[in-house]
């Protein structure tokens, strides 16, 4: 007679270890002490969806499709085993077949008969799908919540919450979201190999109705969740033809609905269902699982209200810094310009929470006198409001001192006295209050398209690329300024920002950027890898090379490209290029006597005639001519006036406009004085420029009823487009603009 638990041979046999492991219900892996796969069970084929042995090579264990961001999660679960610990924890894995599902994985060491650890044994097996689904609830749900904070863009959040349940938990989700009173779908994920026909199931974008009495619409009314256990015992309104064929088609048998609300608000719902597209252990829903979804839908809420709110503050933010920029660029003669702005990715991954990555980027276009245009970039250290409300206020301060005319040195100068001037009061340990002016950096230039001169001046900025004949390189700046707002006390800005000038070539073209668009966010492919300032702009210089003579907005959109990696800070990109054409122009010095003044107007008229401009503009232009070249003759007689600019006068200036009319002038004898003309023609507009030696500036006086002059400015101010003056090395220039097209 046998004992009890006395087998036969064959019992035996059938019992082994190998015959015992194919039938188990559970994945086993075991790994050498470097996690190099050597055995893998039938069910862990099935669990991770690879079929075959494991390869004779070496080959890790996170060829078991362990998701990349779970690696330090094996790393530390071999680590920690090696050491005869004991490791227990959820991962995500991507299945042969490309679906994603959750892992439980329990480690223990394999030792060997000395006791020694040789390898690590994993038990595994799909998350919920147990007797231990209580046990996995928490550790789902924390790796839900994990992946739900690391996205603040809805689409983003939706997307993964869809990946995360469909077919892990469900073979059919649908999640909408309430666009005022409209329930609008936004996700429609099912099983894959399979969609819904055209016709069933509404597509994203589609406006959703569920009538009273459908399950969806108790859970939105009651705002609970609500379980369909099993549809062949239940009876709901159908929310139209389409869903009914398509609740057939793929034989429904169990659903989910939950709502998904936050502050006392409801976003929307959440749909899940089963059905006979799977091949599942049971085809249906159970009072677990629904409240197991309606906690995972309370993550869902809050993680579409961050993102909600991330995105209304990320607007408002991006809506601010872009209304402060240019809405629209001018129309420049001799100029090609394009530019781009954008702010950049969220920083969400970096553990710094919900933040708008606008800043403190811009650039500006400025049309100057006579056609000269200024053109600046800049960046205001720090992001979000703050930066660009402080770049607000110094792009329009910017735009105000160019007006003046001045070098660029001296309007750089006078932007940083501005940028203290507006500098946020803070306080001391002490209590005292302290001025901290913001950081900025900016480079401003002034570009003549008829004499191809640019003028620039840098407050530690990055140089601009010139691009021309098949070569890119920064532009030689020999004086680099110090950023504004950080000049030492007792140090003049006159001795920080210096001019330089340069004779731009035709054709060539020049790129200004902030360094959002060198100094990226590491990607992927490039493991991590932080190349170095040269590295990077080696790369850009490289591409944009090999498009130097493309159109300028072709090479804006490549050198947005052209470097690797996330935007990591804002980025705003400013492209010119200089025209291959001269432009037209006629220019003559006469002597300071009154009879050239009619030699002046026959010359403008001359040089309108030539150029076809209107008859209507070139009449006006030459009487707006005489009056401008008769006032600057009559100025002339002021030979007490000296011509020195480092002399000190005593008393007021004398005003410009009371010295032009002189009674008895006719009679004085003027010397050597001279006057320029210099006269532009542009695609709409002339403009016209008198010089002279006179340092003193032109103002618009009041002239009396009976007064026999003082009224050439007003003449000027009434009938020209714009007018304006500035001085020279040798004096002051006058000039005025006359559109030669429309009104």
């Amino acid at each position: 007679m046998k004992r009890w638990g006395d087998l036969s041979q064959d019992a035996v046999d059938h019992l082994s270890a190998a015959s015992v492991l194919d039938h188990a219900e559970m994945a086993v892996v075991v790994t050498d002490r470097f996690s190099n796969l050597l055995y893998w069970n039938p069910f862990a084929e099935r669990l991770f969806g690879r079929v075959g042995r494991p390869p004779s090579g070496p080959s890790s264990v996170l060829s078991l499709g362990i998701m990349e961001k779970d690696h330090p999660l094996a790393i530390e679960l071999a680590k920690h085993v090696l050491k005869g610990g004991v490791w227990e924890g959820t991962f995500d894995v991507k299945r042969g077949d490309g679906t994603m599902i959750y892992v439980r994985a329990q480690a223990v060491p394999l030792r060997h008969s000395s006791g020694s650890v040789t390898g690590i044994v994993i038990t595994a097996r799909e998350a919920l799908r147990s007797n231990e689904r209580e046990k996995d609830r928490f550790g789902l749900l924390e790796r839900i919540g994990e992946k739900l904070a690391g996205s603040l863009n809805v689409e983003e959040t939706l997307k993964r919450v869809a990946e995360m349940l469909v077919p892990q938990f469900a073979d059919h989700c649908f999640i909408e979201l309430m666009e005022g009173d409209r329930l609008m779908r936004r996700v429609s994920q099912h099983v894959q190999g399979w969609t819904p026909p055209p016709g069933t199931w509404k597509p994203v974008g589609a406006e959703i109705h569920y009538p009273v009495g459908h399950y969806a619409d108790t859970a939105i009314r009651r705002q609970e969740t609500i379980l369909v256990e099993d549809f062949a015992s239940s009876s709901f309104p159908s929310p139209g033809e389409g869903s009914a064929k398509a609740c057939s088609e793929v034989g429904m048998t169990s659903a989910i609905v939950a709502p998904l609300s936050v502050r006392g608000e409801t976003l929307g719902l959440m749909y899940l269902g089963l059905s006979n597209l799977t091949d599942r252990r049971s085809p249906h829903y159970d009072a677990f699982d629904r409240d197991f979804v309606g906690a995972i839908a309370t993550r869902v809420a809050l993680a579409i209200d961050n993102a909600l709110l991330f995105e209304e503050e990320r607007h408002t933010a991006e809506s601010f810094q872009k209304n402060l920029l240019p809405r629209a660029l001018p129309t420049l003669d001799g100029l090609d310009i394009a530019v781009r702005y954008y702010p950049a990715a969220p920083l969400a991954s970096h553990g710094q929470g919900i933040q708008t990555q606008v800043g403190g980027d811009w650039y500006d276009v400025i049309p100057l006198s006579a056609g000269r245009v200024g053109i600046v970039i800049g960046d205001v250290e720090g992001r979000g409001a703050k930066a660009a409300a402080i770049m607000g206020q110094l792009r329009a301060a910017l735009r105000a001192f160019a007006q003046d005319d001045k070098p660029p040195a001296d309007i750089l100068a006078k932007l940083d006295e501005w940028t203290r001037v507006i500098s946020t009061p803070e306080f001391d340990e002490n209590g005292h209050e302290i001025s901290v002016p913001p950081i900025v950096t900016c480079q401003y230039l002034v570009y003549d398209a008829w004499s191809r001169q640019l003028s620039y001046a840098n407050a530690g900025h990055a140089p601009p690329l010139l691009l021309r004949d098949g070569t890119c390189a920064e532009l030689d700046i020999q004086e680099v300024g110090q950023p504004l707002g950080v000049r030492a006390k007792g140090v003049h800005a006159d001795l920080v920002y210096k001019e330089e000038t340069l004779t731009l070539p035709r054709g060539a073209t020049l790129l200004l950027y902030t360094d959002g668009l060198v100094d990226r966010r590491p990607g992927r492919e490039s493991g991590g890898h932080m190349p170095s300032d040269e590295e990077t702009l080696g790369v850009l210089c490289e591409e944009l090379s090999k498009i130097t003579d493309a159109p300028v907005e072709q090479i804006a959109e490549a050198a947005t490209q052209a470097v690797p990696g996330e935007i990591d800070d804002d980025m705003a990109i400013l492209v010119i290029r200089s025209s291959y054409d001269n432009l037209d122009v006629e220019e003559r010095t006469f002597p300071a006597q009154p009879i050239m003044v009619g030699e002046a107007r026959r010359m403008a008229a001359e040089a309108f005639t030539g150029w076809q401009v209107p008859e209507e503009r070139a009449e006006l232009a030459c009487l707006l001519v005489s009056e401008v070249v008769t006032n600057v003759v009559l100025h002339a007689a002021s030979s007490s006036i000296p011509r020195s600019r480092e002399l000190v006068m005593e008393g007021p200036p004398l005003p410009f406009e009371e010295s032009w009319d002189v009674p008895g002038f006719e009679d004085e004898v003027l010397g050597d004085k001279e006057f320029t003309l210099r006269i532009r023609r542009g695609e709409e507009s002339v403009w016209i420029e008198v010089f002279d030696q006179d340092l003193r500036l032109p103002r618009i006086r009041s002239a009396g009823e009976n007064d026999e002059g003082g009224r050439g400015l007003y003449l000027v101010d009434q009938l020209a487009k714009r007018w304006g003056s500035r001085p020279t090395k040798e004096g002051k220039a006058v000039w005025f603009e006359i559109p030669t097209r429309g009104r």
